[in-house]
């Protein structure tokens, strides 16, 4: 059974003290809240960049994308494409 590709954004919020990261899922029609900064950051690039890294976190091929839960037996097809990746920079980069 192939599994689907989760729609999961990140945005910035601005909260007393500065700009938070927020993740959400679509579920159907709505999006729901996954997980959210615990402290607030001065800048909203930092905000974006360590949000960023908190998706990336989630994910675990990012040549594939955050995927919803397999368990399926027999799911071991190799890739189309198993040509080894070169890491790149994710988002806007490294976290300040």
């Amino acid at each position: 059974m192939k599994t689907e590709l989760r729609r999961i954004a990140v945005y910035v919020d601005e909260a007393e003290g500065g700009f938070v990261w927020v993740l959400i899922e679509q579920e159907e029609d709505t999006w729901r809240p996954l997980d959210r900064a615990d402290r607030a950051l001065a800048h909203y690039g930092d905000a974006m960049a360590k949000g960023l890294l908190a998706l990336q976190a989630l994910v675990e091929d990012l040549d594939a994308g955050p995927r919803t839960a397999d368990d399926a037996p027999g799911n071991d097809e190799p890739a189309e494409d198993d040509a080894p990746r070169k890491p790149g920079a994710f988002g806007f980069g490294p976290a300040r």
